[in-house]
């Protein structure tokens, strides 16, 4: 059997071979001398065979008395609509890049141009072999790191997101950010065993609502059938209240409950899959709403109570840290200024074997910049160089930088903040969004730190010139977040891109063509006969190869036959 594969394999490539030496056989003779001889006695006869509908000499003649007779009008018409034409197709052209980061016109060539017109077929990969396992891999590289992730700090819909929008009257969020949340929601809230309780069967619906008032209205519903069901309290302060106070209280309404059902599900655990399934969405909820008050104290400014809560839950719970609550920690010990705890968990968390994120990285470049930061100088570091707490400090933030390059430009207010979405994508625009906003004070806090920043952080570019192809620190930086961020970020904010992309080609051609027709119209409105002029002997010059074709067409051709073409 597999020698059989094999000849026929054989036989095979021997006939592509042959087939391949005769399509360059026949590709050497069109191209040669032959082919060319050919093709002009092809174009003869054709002229000769159409000498009737041609018309020759009458239509030479109809054309030099129509450009003869045009006024400047016309010019100064056709020099003006095509300006205005071309300038037309330069903003459309230039309004969707914008949008979509492309050449609409490019798009449309190669998707729908190139295959009419015998675009490369591309040839099936031989089975056995892959001569794309490098991209393959860096292909699964770039979708792992364009995972959407859970925002560790985000807002509370009611208490903030509903508030922006009540003043702004603009959506803080959009509708992809928002269904990625039901469906997290309804990952840790349910369970298989929800059908066994009314009240929960009520609040599986309730997060499938797409409507804010359905789901508070559900959640009262399922409070009226159980007034122990902790996920209809956690919905109603998320959602219905309207300020931090508020939501706290349901909050911890939602502990109690929350409490009492995880210690019943603990004493059942090992009778069923079930009952696990059941202890699993359990523990959920008694993690999400624990974490939610410490939220609740650091927003009202009980922060030691915040950081110990942080703290009790991760110790309560070690196997749950790809909820990153230590982000959370990191966050209120900036704010208590408690720097050599601040160190402490970096010491834990910013590991070689664990995921990177923007608050590590540049957490610790802000504890190596605080070093020195309030006695750095460029003009000081210029002349004496740099000392070795000022390298490390530099050598942090170019890493940070690698990581996620949005950050800076809103650490340094040099684009607006807005407020952050609930997923982020990593090394991301809505990363870095979500980092500034939070951390952007603690920045301020620390006298030069932003001044640091802004001296160094733009020497990370020149260690990575190809940032998709090479990276430095880190794996070349994905190509999907663009995409991904437009999604999770709301239209009015204007999405960061890196690296820039360059103007293809067709906006540079619309740009030049719409400038150059516009003063082609303002010239032949100011100098009308002049351009007239200019016009003809342009056509002339057009025109004259065609004459000059002719001569030697009548040169090599008997006198009867050119005769008898141009009585015609």
């Amino acid at each position: 059997m597999a020698e059989s594969g094999s000849g026929g394999g054989g036989e095979e490539a021997a006939g592509a071979g042959r087939w391949a030496r005769l399509r360059r056989r026949g590709a050497g003779l069109a191209g040669g001398p032959w082919a060319r001889a050919l093709g002009l006695l092809a174009a003869l006869g054709l002229l000769y065979w159409l000498r009737a509908p041609l018309r020759l000499r009458d239509n030479w003649a109809a054309v030099t008395v129509f450009l003869s007779t045009l006024t400047p009008k016309f010019y100064v018409a056709l020099t003006g609509t095509s300006s205005l034409i071309s300038g037309l197709i330069f903003i459309f052209e230039l309004w969707y890049f914008q949008k979509y980061g492309t050449s609409f016109i490019e798009q449309v060539s190669v998707s729908h141009l190139r295959p009419l017109i015998g675009g490369v077929e591309s040839s099936p990969p031989v089975q056995g072999f892959s001569a794309n396992n490098g991209e393959n891999e860096t292909n699964r590289q770039n979708l792992s790191e364009c995972k959407v992730w859970r925002n560790p700090l985000n807002l509370f819909r009611g208490a903030e997101y509903s508030r922006y929008t009540w003043v702004t009257g603009k959506e803080p969020l959009t509708y992809y950010d928002m269904n990625l949340s039901a469906q997290d929601h309804q990952t840790f809230f349910t369970c298989d065993t929800d059908s066994l309780r009314p009240s929960d069967t009520v609040m599986q619906k309730a997060w499938r609502e797409r409507s804010p008032q359905a789901r508070i209205k559900a959640a009262y519903q399922a409070l009226e059938l159980n007034n122990d069901c902790a996920t209809a309290y956690v919905l109603l302060a998320e959602e219905e209240a309207t300020t931090i106070t508020d939501a706290e209280k349901y909050f911890k309404q939602a502990l109690k409950a929350g409490e009492t059902v995880y210690k019943k599900s603990q004493h059942c655990h090992p009778q069923s899959a079930q009952n696990e399934a059941q202890l699993r969405r359990d523990t959920n909820v008694l993690v999400y709403v624990k974490r939610r008050l410490a939220m609740c104290a650091r927003k009202l400014g009980r922060i030691r109570e915040a950081v110990k809560m942080m703290r009790d839950l991760m110790k309560e719970f070690p196997l749950l840290s790809m909820l990153n609550i230590h982000e959370n920690l990191l966050e209120a010990l900036l704010e208590l200024q408690a720097y050599a705890d601040v160190q402490a968990v970096l010491a834990k968390y910013d590991d070689i074997s664990l995921p990177k994120s923007a608050a590590i990285c540049y957490t610790a470049a802000l504890l190596k910049a605080r070093a020195v930061s309030d006695r750095f100088s460029p003009e000081t570091a210029s002349r004496r160089g740099l000392s070795t707490a000022e390298i490390n400090a530099v050598e942090a933030i170019h890493r940070a930088v690698e990581f996620n390059p949005h950050v800076p430009k809103y650490l340094l207010e040099m684009k607006s903040l807005i407020l952050p979405p609930e997923h982020i994508l990593k090394r991301g625009d809505s990363e870095a969004v979500a980092y500034a906003f939070f951390h952007l004070q603690h920045w301020k806090r620390i006298e030069g730190a932003l001044n640091l920043l802004h001296c160094t952080w733009e020497g990370t570019f020149r260690m990575i010139p190809y940032p998709l192809e090479k990276g430095h620190l880190f794996y070349p930086y994905p190509s999907c977040t663009e995409t991904a961020d437009r999604e999770l970020l709301p239209t009015f904010h204007d999405v960061s891109v890196y690296p820039q992309k360059e103007l293809p080609f067709f906006i540079h051609f619309t740009a030049g063509l719409c400038s150059f027709s516009a003063m082609l119209a303002v010239l032949t409105h100011q100098f009308p006969e002049l351009m007239v002029i200019f016009a003809k002997a342009f056509f002339g010059m057009l025109l004259s190869p065609f004459s000059f074709i002719m001569e030697k067409i009548k040169r090599f051709m008997p006198s009867s036959l050119w005769h008898q073409l141009t009585q015609i």
